[in-house]
């Protein structure tokens, strides 16, 4: 795991750079969009030293009572070099499996970065930890992240009734799962703008 907690992944247009705490900063202003979070419990960080703060403790790359490993990647545009979300996995080795999550700054969606990000790092993980399966869990209201994980080949596998409550609202929440053939992760699937 040492390899990949460090390993800078490259597609044709994003580098996906490990997580540090020196990029919170530079993502802060990002992640500060409200509407953003409309899906999810959580709210923008207050100030960049509460997220440098979160972003130390990911570092780790582990769990406290080592269970997990966190994996963490800055979504960067090869061009440019700006950030532009990130994504993660919540790595189980003893199950064989990740749950992911991912957040592409509202600027630029439904341009496939999402999907490119995903595929280049669900590889990546899948040949690191020998993988059987990778989860999603989606809340039923965000009709874009449900298209986009059932593009990549994700499979609905369940739907959980009042998973959560926030915000005022009762979140329903889709379960979906992608198994890995063979270990080969998600290379070979058709690729669609998101």
């Amino acid at each position: 795991m040492d390899q990949l907690d460090e390993k800078l992944i490259k597609t044709e247009r994003l580098i996906l750079l490990p997580l540090k705490a020196n990029h919170a900063a530079e993502m802060f202003a990002g992640l500060s969009d409200v509407p953003s979070y409309d899906f999810t419990p959580d709210i923008p960080y207050q100030d960049v030293a509460t997220l440098e703060e979160r972003y130390r403790r990911l570092e780790r790359r582990r769990s406290p009572d080592g269970q997990e490993a966190w994996l963490n990647w800055v979504i960067s545009s090869a061009a440019t070099r700006e950030f532009l979300g990130y994504i993660q996995f919540t790595v189980r080795p003893l199950e064989q499996r990740a749950l992911v999550a991912y957040f592409v700054f509202a600027a630029h969606r439904r341009q496939g970065i999402a999907s490119e990000a995903i595929r280049a790092s669900i590889a990546e993980v899948v040949a690191g930890f020998r993988l059987a399966r990778v989860d999603a869990e989606i809340d039923t209201r965000n009709a874009a992240s449900i298209a986009l994980i059932e593009t990549l080949g994700f499979l609905r596998t369940r739907l959980v009734p009042h998973a959560d409550e926030f915000k005022g609202a009762v979140s329903d929440e889709y379960h979906y799962s992608y198994a890995v053939p063979g270990g080969g992760g998600l290379g070979h699937q058709r690729e669609t703008r998101r």
